[in-house]
């Protein structure tokens, strides 16, 4: 999931939130970078682990009980996420490892 400010207009969006759960269901990889990883929050992927954002929806994580990390990405299980820009570089290549593995 892509992040940005556009990403704000998903974070309630139904379609994405069932696609988030049927991917982490089938053990398919998830990324979600700066403003994204709060669209996965509230589909409820995200209960149990921890994970960051772009530290200004950083409350919106906190608010529905993640484990909020103040780090540029967090890797539990098949899900990704990242703070913003720039931290774009070492997100790819978690993404790029995660690949590796499944293969």
């Amino acid at each position: 999931f892509i992040g940005g400010s556009g990403a704000r207009n998903y974070w309630d969006n139904s379609l994405l939130h069932k696609a988030a759960i049927r991917f982490n269901k089938s053990g398919k990889i998830i990324g979600a970078i700066c403003s994204a990883p709060v669209t996965l929050a509230k589909a409820g992927i995200l209960n149990g682990i921890s994970a960051t954002c772009f530290y200004e929806d950083k409350l919106e994580l906190i608010n529905k009980g993640i484990d909020y990390k103040d780090l540029p990405v967090v890797i539990i299980g098949n899900i990704i996420t990242a703070n913003g820009p720039n931290s774009a570089g070492f997100f790819a290549e978690s993404i790029i490892e995660l690949l590796n593995r499944q293969n």
